[in-house]
């Protein structure tokens, strides 16, 4: 079995429900990569520095960003 396929279990049986989870995931926290390479991009360009933390709360899926 290779260790890369992530739409099998550690048995090696299907598992499409944990897969698309893990995909899920994936997409959630490229989104806020994004999104937080967007806001230090902004900051450079308007001659700012970001001093302190940021807390998102994403709408879609409700989750806390920190």
């Amino acid at each position: 079995m290779a260790f890369d396929d992530l739409r099998k279990n550690s048995e090696g049986y299907s598992d499409p429900t944990a897969y698309e989870a893990m995909k899920n995931l994936d997409r959630d926290d490229e989104r806020f990569h994004k999104l937080l390479h967007t806001i230090f991009d902004m900051c450079e360009l308007a001659g700012f520095h970001l001093e302190e933390r940021i807390v998102l709360r994403d709408e879609q899926t409700g989750k806390i960003w920190r």
